[in-house]
């Protein structure tokens, strides 16, 4: 393989990812390694640099005909605390965030453990464009299209025990890349799931937004999106997803538990202790964001079936 520099390149030449990669390539990577062996998988530095910035995605059926909020508000007014607290600080200081190289290791109850590059994870499955509401615990919501394939796809490829009962995502923790890291909090940032929440096909594992690879402040450069739930469960820069037979500590949970539940999903007639969850601000392109009734699930019906039975009050 002759391996040129970015420059010397013509778009012309890069190989479609769908063309290089398939179904195949993922699978074979876990198939091929003994038990209890790491398989990292790395893409030549043609095919990252190739990955970089566009995404060429494909329609999706899991899409809103709402209004979409512009990518400037979706990309500067974010919650990722790990590059500050305020809502305009993640857009000024994640520039010091490196996305490459990054692997995600998968490990707890599987088959195998495994260690993946981020370009093979992006290569695995066609990426579609999904446009999901996004609410948030603060009760201000978005549209955003995010571009990722269903979670439940790298669950079935990556081989987890029957007695895997939960899922865990714990978020990259560098205190040289997040050199003003917030103190009071249990850190790597963590998430989790019932495995039956996870492999809803609304579960989303996402690289990327309007068509472009995720920005930093977005969760660069692979985050989950559960668009059912409040948007602190949508855990940001992944480097670890464990499979465990027990309810997985989560950071805000752990935090301050009667405020945010392990489930927190999206639901008008469970207030926050702080204020009410009845209505939310919807960001969009006009000046002033305009209130409106927030919906149960956020308006995704169908994953109502996952709680059956609950106390959706006492399971907040």
């Amino acid at each position: 393989m002759i391996i040129r520099k970015q420059q010397d390149i013509r778009s012309s030449e890069i190989t479609p990812r769908d063309v290089f990669f398939d179904r195949r390539r993922f699978l074979s990577t876990a198939a091929t390694v003994g038990a209890g062996a790491i398989a990292t998988a790395t893409l030549p530095g043609l095919c990252r640099q190739a990955f970089a910035d566009k995404l060429t995605t494909v329609p999706s059926k899991y899409t809103v005909p709402d209004t979409q909020t512009p990518y400037g508000k979706a990309t500067t007014y974010n919650n990722f605390y790990e590059f500050g607290t305020d809502k305009d600080e993640p857009a000024k200081n994640a520039h010091t965030l490196r996305t490459r190289p990054w692997t995600v290791t998968v490990d707890g109850l599987v088959a195998k453990k495994l260690t993946f590059d981020i370009d093979t994870l992006m290569s695995y499955r066609p990426i579609e464009s999904r446009v999901y509401r996004h609410r948030c615990v603060e009760a201000w919501s978005m549209v955003i299209p995010w571009d990722g394939y269903s979670l439940s796809e790298f669950i079935k490829a990556v081989n987890p025990l029957p007695s895997a009962k939960y899922i865990q995502f714990l978020s990259l923790v560098d205190r040289k890349q997040m050199p003003d890291l917030p103190g009071g909090f249990t850190w790597p940032y963590s998430e989790g799931l019932r495995m039956d929440e996870a492999m809803h096909p609304l579960a989303l594992i996402c690289f990327g937004c309007y068509g472009e690879a995720l920005p930093n402040q977005n969760g660069a450069p692979i985050r989950v999106v559960l668009p059912w739930k409040y948007g602190f469960k949508s855990a940001k820069s992944i480097v670890s997803i464990r499979f465990t037979d027990k309810q997985p500590h989560t950071l805000w949970n752990d935090s301050a538990a009667n405020e945010y539940g392990f489930y927190s999903n999206v639901n008008p007639s469970v207030d926050h202790p702080r204020w009410s969850q009845a209505h939310e601000r919807r960001i969009d392109s006009s000046l002033f964001p305009k209130t409106i009734p927030t919906q149960l699930f956020n308006g995704y019906s169908e994953v109502a079936s996952l709680y059956n039975g609950m106390d959706l009050k006492k399971n907040y």
